[in-house]
């Protein structure tokens, strides 16, 4: 089952602005070999943080007005939304550790539980 499911242009106010929960958004292209090679990455967060943060993707080619009203220039790119405003955005593959950073800022976890962490001045 997918965790990661696309949304449409007509979606995404429903669907993203209007969530109760943080959004992370994925603007991908089938064309595109990084964005394929993120959707797995993208499935096993979604899988993570069930019920906290909610991954969708929107498909670039189908839905350009999305990529113009936030300025998508390459993808893949990730824009992270809470309580509708656009908070953040990655292009690119993000490195597994910043993911995890950034998923724990934004539901105020104190720690990720699930993956060990570097601990000390420098971690």
């Amino acid at each position: 089952m997918k965790r990661v499911q696309e949304v449409t242009a007509v979606d995404f106010g429903r669907e993203v602005l209007f969530s109760p929960t943080p959004v992370v958004v994925d603007v991908f292209a089938a064309w595109c070999g990084p964005c394929r090679a993120l959707a797995p990455l993208l499935e096993k967060y979604a899988e993570l943080y069930s019920g906290e943060v909610k991954f969708v993707k929107v498909n670039l080619d189908a839905e350009p007005e999305v990529a113009e009203v936030y300025r998508v220039e390459a993808v893949p790119t990730l824009l992270v939304f809470q309580t509708g405003e656009l908070i953040d955005r990655v292009t690119g593959i993000p490195p597994t550790q910043l993911m995890l950073t950034k998923l724990d800022d934004l539901t105020r976890r104190t720690g990720n539980r699930r993956y060990s962490r570097p601990t000390g001045c420098c971690g």
